[in-house]
């Protein structure tokens, strides 16, 4: 980098007087400016407390591509059109923001210990002698126009605000369970290494990433030589970093800490909770941890209040599916359970209707394993059953508690099957999960559990069936023209085909995921109509009852899902996906 102590051997076609120093110096050289306007702006830039460049062109009295060519030219230094950069590849460590910010700068890179910088006036000894304190780099300048450095510097300075604001009111609380750490140095040894700033702020900036980017869980997985953090966004896994090998024991440390896990036993699968407050927004996260050859994988599922508080109409039911389901949740007694495999939204739609049910006159009560979002005005216990508290335990409790209506997380075994049709047969509304594939299968896993065929018959009010199909990006999907031979195979009627469907496909942009952006429950509604009754009773299998079912009037998966694709909602493609083991 040339000093500027050496301007009196550039060439020149002026002469400048020794008032002149450094930028205002090299363009009186250059011939760009005369002495008497330099006077001029080098006095207002000393007394407004601002640079040279930023008066000259205030007052017109030089182009900011005029002054980049001549700094360039006169000091022999590269010049750089910021115009052919993308600014969000520009690396942010290598310079404070505040230092940039001051001296108006922007780091272009770094090979060995030369820092390549990006400036406007490079004749500031002081920027020169900050840069190699702070950064204990050799500076080398590249001149570029001021204006545009100017609005460089304003977005970045923009970006990394709103990334540091919003981590700035990141608060991590812990809550839930007992620390029951057994090597008094081993947990000091490890909250202390747990401690370490750097871990601190990946923790954090993963977690706010996690939900800007609307993941609904975040996997943290240790391998040999790799560890690799996976957000799943829209239900696909999707690779986001790969942080050092040697960060994982101290994040997982930390992340224990958190979540109060007992952070000296690493043999064991543990669970956890933790709360994250974004802003003016309070998020639950539960932590579970499992050992694996190369160290503790983490999954953290995001645990997000407000979905349960959007109401019914936003999870995507179609107007009878709704209507079914209202009528059986406003029943005074009976049973309503949701199947679906792990991950198909089946806890947000039972703390949906709770949220419909919750009123102050009402006694709801839950046992869940564990809680997932916390609903005031509702009874909610964590099962535990290290120390006895199961599903059945729960239950017999609440039936001494005076309840209106009761939650049961999932129905596992015969005894608490039992309890929970006792309390819908006896003034109680029920509502339960099971993992079935559809609502008919649902009635033969009950049989098979060993319930009575009359229990399920005069309990069960309405079986809900659902899985998630992500939602097509409304600002780029695009319409998408299919072979009959095609639609037909999916399951559209004839009468479908001949009328003419719209559907579309996904495309992709900046706003969404792959051409999908967010998810859309598909819903199979089924009431326990007197013919499905008989067919229970006179132990009939589930597709007798899913044959019944079709002639009720009530969609099954795939059909429920072919309804979204023909109105623009999902793709025929993540239909077929979706429901194919429907």
């Amino acid at each position: 980098m040339l000093p500027p102590d050496s301007l009196s051997s550039a060439p020149s076609s002026a002469t400048a007087p020794a008032s002149l120093t450094g930028a205002a110096r090299v363009l009186v050289h250059a011939g760009l400016l005369d002495e008497t306007r330099a006077l001029q702006a080098q006095a207002e830039a000393q007394a407004g407390g601002t640079d040279l460049l930023s008066v000259l062109l205030q007052h017109g009295w030089i182009t900011a591509a005029a002054a980049a060519h001549g700094l360039s030219q006169t000091l022999s230094l590269p010049l750089l059109d910021l115009d052919a950069l993308s600014a969000d590849r520009l690396p942010r460590h290598l310079i404070d923001s505040r230092l940039a910010e001051r001296y108006r700068l922007l780091a272009l890179g770094r090979r060995g210990n030369t820092l390549f910088v990006a400036g406007s006036d490079p004749t500031d000894r002081e920027v020169v002698q900050r840069l190699k304190f702070t950064t204990q780099l050799l500076p080398e300048w590249v001149v570029v126009e001021h204006d545009k450095l100017l609005t460089a510097l304003r977005r970045q300075q923009e970006e990394i605000s709103s990334d540091s604001g919003s981590i700035a009111e990141v608060q991590l609380e812990e809550l839930g369970g007992e620390t029951s750490s057994q090597s008094g140095a081993a947990t000091v040894d490890a909250r202390v290494d747990a401690d370490d700033a750097p871990v601190v702020r990946f923790l954090q900036k993963m977690l706010v990433d996690a939900i800007n980017l609307r993941a609904s869980d975040l996997h943290f997985e240790p391998y040999e030589h790799q560890y690799r953090v996976r957000f799943r966004i829209d239900g696909e896994l999707r690779e986001v970093s790969n942080p050092p090998v040697g960060i994982r024991e101290r994040l997982a440390a930390r992340i224990k800490i958190l979540a109060r896990m007992d952070i000296a036993e690493r043999r064991m699968p543990q669970d956890g909770r933790m709360k994250l407050r974004f802003g003016s927004k309070t998020v639950d996260f539960r932590i579970s941890t499992l050992p694996t050859l190369f160290g503790e994988k983490i999954v953290i599922r995001v645990l997000d209040a407000s979905a349960a508080t959007l109401g019914i109409d936003s999870l995507g039911y179609e107007p009878a599916e709704k209507a079914r389901l209202l009528d059986a949740i406003r029943r005074p007694y009976g049973m309503v359970l949701v199947t679906g495999p792990t991950g198909s939204g089946k806890t947000v739609s039972l703390y949906t209707c709770l949220n419909l049910l919750n009123k102050p006159g009402v006694n709801i009560a839950t046992a869940e394993d564990p809680a997932e979002i916390n609903l005031p005005g509702v009874n909610q216990v964590n099962v535990n059953e290290r120390v006895g508290l199961t599903f059945a335990t729960a239950l017999r409790s609440f039936l001494r508690q005076d309840p209106d209506i009761i939650m049961v997380g999932e129905i596992r075994d015969l005894e608490t099957a039992d309890i929970a049709i006792k309390a819908a047969q006896t003034g109680h509304l029920v509502l339960s999960t099971l993992h079935t594939n559809d609502a008919p299968s649902t009635l033969s896993r009950l049989l098979n559990m060993g319930v009575a065929p009359f229990n399920i018959a005069s309990s069960i009010l309405v079986i809900t069936a659902q899985r998630l199909a992500r939602r097509l990006c409304e600002r780029c999907k695009e319409p998408v023209t299919l072979p009959d031979a095609a639609l037909l195979d999916a399951g559209y009627t004839p009468q479908h085909v001949a009328q003419g469907l719209k559907l579309y496909r996904p495309v992709g942009c900046p706003e969404c995921n792959q051409g999908y952006k967010g998810r859309v429950g598909l819903y199979q509604v089924m009431p326990i109509s007197p013919e499905i009754e008989r067919i229970i009773l006179n132990h009939g299998s589930s597709s007798d009852i899913a044959q019944q079912a079709r002639r009720d009037g009530v969609r099954d998966l795939r059909q429920s899902g072919l309804v979204k694709a023909a109105r623009g909602v999902t793709s025929l493609e993540e239909v077929l996906s979706v429901t194919n083991t429907a």
